[in-house]
């Protein structure tokens, strides 16, 4: 008798492609625009780097965001399957999880309108 499908166990060679969202160029357009905007609020510099899994040669790219208060970078954005993290890099804790990028992000410094949000 089959097992259910929660409970098979997936080969390396299955056929199964796991959902994740990947930061594209419109992502970076608008982390421009968010930057300046939030010049003002204190929003310092940004950084989309790489990081490659331990477990497998999978790269995520992840946001690193410096704030005016403080030398090291302040948050993490990256993506977990289809929503994007915003990540205390300081304390290493979750913030939270957005249905987007820019929702993320507006969840660190809430520096763009909506229409702009619209229009990315």
């Amino acid at each position: 008798m089959a097992k259910p499908a929660l409970l098979r166990d997936f080969s390396v060679d299955s056929n199964i492609v796991s959902l994740r969202l990947r930061f594209l160029p419109r992502h970076r357009e608008y982390l421009m625009r968010w930057l300046q905007a939030g010049a003002s609020m204190g929003l310092c510099d940004v950084d989309v780097s790489p990081r490659t899994l331990t477990d497998a040669p999978v790269v995520l790219e992840h946001v690193l965001v410096w704030v005016r208060e403080n030398a090291d970078p302040a948050y993490m954005v990256r993506p977990d399957g289809m929503r994007w993290l915003v990540i205390d890099h300081v304390r290493n804790h979750r913030l939270g999880s957005f249905p987007s990028f820019e929702a993320a992000l507006s969840c660190i410094r809430p520096v763009l309108t909506p229409s702009a949000i619209a229009a990315a």
